[in-house]
């Protein structure tokens, strides 16, 4: 059972509720359809991942151009390391990729899935990008 911090939870609300327009493209035309359930916004530990598979143990993050500072890059990196400790994968998607990409996205996404939720329990979690 992973780790929750209740206190983000009206945070966690507001986000789903005011999710980016890419989040919102990806929610409604893909993931909340996709066989695997996904959860939204979801609070892991200290911090509120964008998407959520428990059964592939599979976060993904959606990113903006913000994430490009190098502020941004090392916050990401202390997140993505302490999700990849608790053994889930974190798959991050630029907002560029999914605005242009969107197949692509969706197919990648899906690849990823099968392969997570076909895998044996103790294979390791990394970071990866489209």
């Amino acid at each position: 059972m992973l780790e929750k911090n209740n206190k983000l939870l009206p945070y966690s609300r507001k986000l789903r509720k005011d999710m980016t327009k890419e989040e919102r493209h990806l929610w409604y035309d893909f993931l909340h359809v996709y066989p695997v359930r996904f959860r939204r916004q979801q609070i892991i530990g200290n911090y509120i991942v964008d998407f959520y598979c428990h059964s592939a143990a599979l976060v993904i993050e959606l990113d903006g151009s913000q994430h490009c500072e190098p502020e941004a890059l090392e916050q990401d990196k202390i997140r993505t390391d302490y999700l990849c400790s608790q053994g889930l994968y974190v798959f991050r998607i630029s907002n560029l990729d999914v605005t242009r990409n969107f197949e692509g996205v969706c197919t990648a996404i899906d690849e990823l899935g099968k392969a997570r939720t076909q895998r044996p329990p103790s294979v390791a979690s990394g970071d990866s990008s489209p």
